[in-house]
């Protein structure tokens, strides 16, 4: 089989061949390296590369297979890891010049968990400084740009690993979500980025067991792979206090579902945020495949009142408490938002961060109230297309001006400080050709279900097929 074709195999497709013995571990493995090496350096998406080692363990792979050993589910598959992720060994820089030459001494259990099923790490992908910000740059590896026009930001912070996997240099990937990282890059880039349930997939190590906001998840190109990593990663794990305690083998059932009759809310802007007219007519241009599935299709959204607050807060909290002590010591190899960000939890009081938390679950139960009339929330995932390279942030909208280098990114993080999950799944491109996703809000905890519909909609479309230029 061609290289470039093994490449653009699905997932699912990789780990039947490799265990049916149709391809070797080797031989994929060998196709993916030959695509970092065509690829990568016009879009700067893994950032350390461990080719012998990768190499080394897929022969490995395949004589564990030959000599008829018990295969972990994502037997042989690359597998990079975000470069937020601890990797026992392997440099990890969280993006900062501060941490350029750290090298871990253990395992993030998102990492741990992929090789126990057989993954084979291949290296890390880029992301900003800390993973602060939807756009991929640093100071240590620089811009990653997005494949499908090279002078277009990838979004972030799980970028590099949006751009690797929509460039066939990577099947699966891994990645972290606090404002929208795993949604806004795999709608920039074409790919499935899947933000589950707090808990879902337990994060460790954590200096704050119980914050429900940030979360680790799987990417890949296609749902069906969305879920069958999922089901590698979930489950319960002592270490994390807020762990949901079913078992991960659930996200291998068949993802096929009736949608006949299924209530679903339609919103453009969460009721009055500024929204791209290029992003509302892609997605209002799939609203007919949604009812063709059987969804009764209604406008609407719930109150979002206070979700902007709730979440300035708490990320500034949580930014202080990991990056306080730093910036005393190192502010001068910090960027500038992440600088003000920390500054901005140093100020807060007690009184604030109660009021914030109370404000949070009245606005959980405003939407817990409209979800039980509506099975699904259906919505942008970004409010504008992929923008330059060279911008750092959207300062503006539809003339409207962004107050921080957050605002761009409420329609992500409205639905984070929720708690609910939710998928970015391709729905179309704009006139320039840049990648446009859909946004699909489940219930709360029903991760299964927003999957279903997500495969659904992907099953229907196709849209996932549509390679970038430079990798075809």
């Amino acid at each position: 089989m061609p290289s470039l074709e093994i490449c653009f195999l699905t997932a699912t497709e990789l780990t039947r061949r490799i265990r049916a013995r149709d391809l070797s571990a080797r031989e994929v493995m060998e196709a993916h390296l030959a695509q970092i090496e065509r690829i990568n350096p016009q879009v700067n998406a893994i950032v350390t590369l461990l080719a012998e080692q990768a190499m080394d363990q897929a022969a490995a792979a395949d004589e564990a297979l030959a000599r008829g050993e018990k295969m972990g589910l994502l037997h042989g598959l690359p597998i990079a890891h975000k470069d937020l992720h601890l990797t026992k060994g392997v440099r990890t820089t969280f993006g900062s010049p501060i941490f350029k030459d750290f090298v871990p001494e253990q395992d993030a259990l998102i990492v741990e968990r992929l090789n126990q099923a057989g993954a084979i790490t291949i290296g890390k992908t880029n992301t900003p400084e800390f993973g602060l910000g939807s756009q991929t740059y640093n100071e240590v590896f620089g811009e990653t740009l997005n494949p499908y026009d090279a002078t277009k930001t990838c979004g972030g912070s799980s970028g590099g690993a949006a751009v690797a996997l929509a460039c066939g240099m990577l099947p699966i990937a891994d990645g972290s979500d606090l404002g929208g990282s795993l949604r806004n890059p795999a709608n920039f880039c074409n790919v499935v980025g899947f933000r589950p349930s707090p808990g879902r997939v337990p994060v460790w190590p954590n200096l704050v067991g119980w914050f429900p906001l940030a979360v680790h998840g799987p990417m890949a190109r296609t749902v069906q792979d969305t879920a069958l990593m999922l089901s590698t990663v979930a489950g319960p794990d002592p270490r994390a206090p807020i762990a949901i305690t079913e078992a991960g083998r659930l996200f291998r059932r068949s993802l096929v579902r009736d949608f006949k009759g299924v209530r679903v809310a339609w919103s453009r802007d969460l009721g009055d945020l500024p929204v791209d007219p290029r992003v509302t007519a892609v997605i209002d241009g799939q609203q007919h495949v949604f009812k063709s599935l059987g969804c009764v299709i209604e406008d609407g959204e719930p109150d979002f009142t206070d979700a902007d607050e709730v979440f300035k807060v708490w990320r500034a909290w949580r930014l202080e408490l990991a990056f306080g002590e730093l910036l005393k010591t190192s502010r001068d190899q910090m960027k500038d938002t992440a600088i003000w960000n920390i500054q901005e939890g140093a100020k807060l009081s007690g009184p604030q961060i109660g009021r914030a938390e109370r404000k949070r679950t009245e606005l959980y139960h405003r939407v817990r109230e409209f979800m039980d009339t509506y099975e699904f929330l259906i919505l942008p995932v970004n409010q504008v297309p992929p923008f330059d390279s060279k911008q750092r942030y959207v300062a503006e909208i539809n003339g409207v001006k962004m107050a921080t280098y957050l605002d761009w990114m409420k329609s992500c993080y409205y639905i984070t400080v929720t708690g609910l999950p939710a998928i970015s799944v391709p729905s179309g491109f704009t006139s320039e050709g840049l990648p446009v996703g859909v946004q699909i809000v489940g219930r709360h905890q029903d991760d299964w279900g927003v999957l279903q519909l997500a495969w659904a909609f992907e099953q229907a479309t196709g849209f996932w097929q549509r390679r970038p230029p430079m990798a075809r």
